[in-house]
This record gives C-alpha cells, structure tokens and sequence, in this order.
C-alpha cells in the first residue's frame, strides 16, 4: 500500500503541539515552542507535572533570550491524558523511555487520538522510526519521523530528521521547515542507523575518554580540559571533515589521506575499549562528582552555566558566520 500524498503546512500552521513526556527533554521541548508563540499542551502520568512545569520554565526560560518564565507558562497547559492532550495538535513530541515495545504501544494510541494529519515526532536517540512504526498502518507511518534533539534542545540547534522507510516526503519537508523556523538546525540523515550520527559520534569519543580516564592516563576533569581546549572549540567551528581538509594546507584532504591515511588507520586498532565493572563506574563516578559536584543544587548550578556558554558560543558563531 502506497502513502498517501500529504500537503505540505508551512511552520506557522503548527500553531498547537503535544508534548508527551515531561522528562527533562520534554520539558526544553514545550519551553522552546512557547517561547515561539506556540500553544503547547504536555502530558504525563507523573503526579507532579504541574509542579515541574513550574519549576522547570525559569531555568528554561533564562536558556531563551528575551523568554519570561511566565509568558511561556501561560502557553502551557497540562494533562494526564493522552487522548485530551493530543486531540487538536498539528504536531506531537514525543519524549517516552527509550524501549522499543512501549514507543510502539505509545504512538498506536497517540495515532488514535490525533488529527489524522498532526505530523508524528519522536525524539528517540537511537530507535529508528521504521521499527516504531512496524505495526502501524500505512497512513500513520507515513506521518511518523524522528526528530532527535540533542541535549538541551532549546539551546543547542541540533535536530536530526530521520524518517522512516514509510515516510512521506511531505512530511518530512513539513518538519524540517517546523524546526528551522524554531531556530533550530535540522539535518536529514539518508538512511537509518541506531543512535543516528550525534550520538554514534558522541559515543566513539566518549568510549576513549573513559578508557584514558580508567588507564589512568588523566582524571575526569583534565579530560574535560583537553576536549574544551582542542576538539571541542575547533569541531564548534568546523566539523572534522572540514578541520581535516585544512590541516593538509593547499594540498587538503589529498595530501592527508596520502601521508596520514595508512597510519590513521593503524591507529584506530589501538584504541580502547574499556570495561564498565564496577571498580570502572565507581572511579568515573568518584571522580567526576569531586570536580562538578553533585545534587539538586550543583545540578541547577552547573547546568545554568552551560547553558550560558553555549548561548555566548551560538551567538559568536553567528556573528562570524554573518560577518
């Protein structure tokens, strides 16, 4: 069975979105779209959604320029369920556990309930939209998508868009112009793959990172020191691709996959791949605790200022991009 043809909305149609779930990427989620004028209902079954809304929007609200913590609550509203929540929406965040039986249990209700044409977003981080949308008719996977944000997605512009092999094209293009208009950075991945391309990325690093860490080659924080003094600031300017290509000077990428490639290669064999026993996990925890702190307040301390920084980093690669 073929999808049907979806017409394309322009973002400002997407006047009213569901958020489902109000975990801590739920909650950045609903803050964002407020933020932009949308009306924005969140469910949960949690007993205490309200007060985490509450609770949450200041320290969201100081992540968006020019955002008061009570104009964007007023854009929220709250509900314990799913089918009230979802029932006029013209696009649903879904932000569930990651488990693969319950996002395909969660959506089949959701589809249920929702306009039979509010785009479907999941912002799972790893399960592709195929396999969510297994045992879902043809219309519905057609409207069904990831839109995977990276943490916290109302600062940091990454949303990876990877529609499923069902898919319509319409949607597709819908949700990226959605995204876009939130000051986001939609990027189409090409085919399906497990954890999507940030978190494959983010996972190969950090798999070295603990292996220098438990070798004890540096502690947690000095780690943290070298990525913010090297890669980190570099790969915010130019992605590897591009730093690569630099680094041969006028010869590029040629010139080091000429005199570089073969040893680059020797050297991914010596990489290491460390065990997470629980000798592992006590030090990185120990350690990693004693440099950031730990609790609800050294939570809110530290998350505050990252997201202060990553602001300052946003906007000073605007304006050199503009410049």
């Amino acid at each position: 069975m073929t999808p049907r043809a979806l017409t394309p909305r322009p973002p400002t149609a997407l006047t009213s979105v569901a958020v489902v779930g109000a975990g801590t990427i739920g909650l950045a989620w609903a803050a964002l779209f407020a933020a932009h004028g949308i009306e924005v209902t969140v469910t949960d079954p949690r007993d205490d959604l309200d007060q985490a809304v509450d609770e949450a929007m200041p320290m969201l609200a100081a992540g968006l320029p020019g955002s008061e913590a009570a104009v964007l609550r007023d854009r929220i509203r709250t509900t314990h369920d799913l089918a009230e929540a979802v029932d006029d929406a013209r696009l649903v965040q879904e932000n569930g556990p990651e488990n693969l039986q319950f996002k395909q249990r969660l959506f089949a209700d959701i589809a249920s309930h929702a306009p039979a044409d509010a785009v479907l977003a999941t912002s799972s981080s790893g399960i592709v939209a195929s396999l969510i949308a297994a045992q879902l008719p043809d219309e519905v996977a057609a409207r069904l998508l990831v839109a995977h944000p990276f943490n916290p997605p109302h600062i940091v512009p990454l949303v990876e868009i990877v529609p499923g092999e069902r898919t319509a094209e319409e949607v597709i293009e819908t949700a990226i112009a959605f995204y876009q208009a939130l000051g986001r950075t939609p990027v189409r991945l090409r085919k399906e793959v497990p954890g999507f391309a940030a978190n494959r990325l983010q996972g190969a690093v950090l798999q070295e990172a603990i292996h220098l860490v438990l070798s004890g080659v540096v502690e947690a924080r000095e780690l943290d020191t070298v990525m913010k003094a090297s890669l980190g600031g570099r790969y915010a300017a130019i992605g590897p691709f591009e730093s690569f290509h630099l680094g041969g000077g006028p010869g590029g990428i040629r010139h080091m996959m000429r005199h570089l490639g073969p040893g680059l290669a020797e050297s991914w064999q010596s990489l290491g791949h460390p065990v997470l026993d629980a000798d592992g996990i006590a030090t990185l925890v120990a350690q990693t605790e004693a440099a950031y702190g730990k609790g609800p307040e050294a939570y809110q301390k530290r998350a505050m200022l990252r997201d202060r920084k990553q602001l300052a980093l946003n906007a000073a690669l605007r304006r050199a991009e503009q410049a």
